[in-house]
């Protein structure tokens, strides 16, 4: 079973009004356990950078100049996603700016069906707790020290941990693929440290 953890980043709270996306971090597991292989982008919004969304994620409009733009990427981001099963925290946010840059491409959505939000899934889990990902990864005792600003890679990471813990824990042969590191993604995906990031 393949299933992609995804996060972005954007310019704000709603493409309707303009937003796009800046950063994609997307880590691929099969049968729940990391194969090692990503794809992270930084993306040129074509806009401005508001100061808001700026200190969530910390990302310049001068540093997203020098990158990309989604046309560029779409194709390489669609063939990755392929008809796995998205695994994202708040599906509905990544989901709606996702598809508002295929739409704007005049290329086929991915159907909402195909997406698993894990905040619905801790929700039910566990009724009234606070279920954001920072709150889950205390729950859980997963290292997120290092995590001072968003970021896309950074947070699927986090969230792939998560999300095995919301569905009974860590598999066995977990830390074995977490050790290898090996990247099997095409040569245009890339593997970025939170170090990497413009700040």
């Amino acid at each position: 079973m393949r299933e992609i953890v995804l996060d972005t980043e954007t310019t704000g709270l709603d493409p309707d009004t303009g937003d796009r996306i800046v950063e994609i971090g997307c880590l691929e597991l099969i049968n729940h356990v990391p194969t090692g292989r990503t794809l992270h982008h930084y993306i040129n919004p074509e806009r401005d950078m508001p100061q808001e969304a700026f200190n969530v994620h910390g990302l310049s409009t001068e540093f997203l100049s020098g990158y990309p733009v989604f046309a560029a990427l779409a194709d390489e981001i669609v063939e990755f996603l392929g008809d796995a099963v998205l695994v994202i925290h708040n599906a509905a946010f990544d989901m709606k700016f996702i598809n508002s840059e295929l739409k704007r491409l005049g290329r086929p959505v991915i159907p909402m069906s195909q997406a698993l939000d894990t905040v619905q899934l801790a929700r039910r889990k566990y009724p009234g707790a606070q279920v954001s990902l920072d709150a889950l990864c205390r729950r859980f005792e997963i290292d997120n020290g290092h995590r001072t600003l968003h970021g896309a890679l950074l947070d699927a990471d986090l969230l792939a941990a998560v999300y095995l813990e919301l569905i009974g824990g860590r598999q066995p042969d977990l830390a074995l693929a977490a050790e290898t590191g090996t990247d099997s993604g095409s040569g245009d995906s890339r593997t970025v440290a939170p170090t990497d990031r413009p700040y």
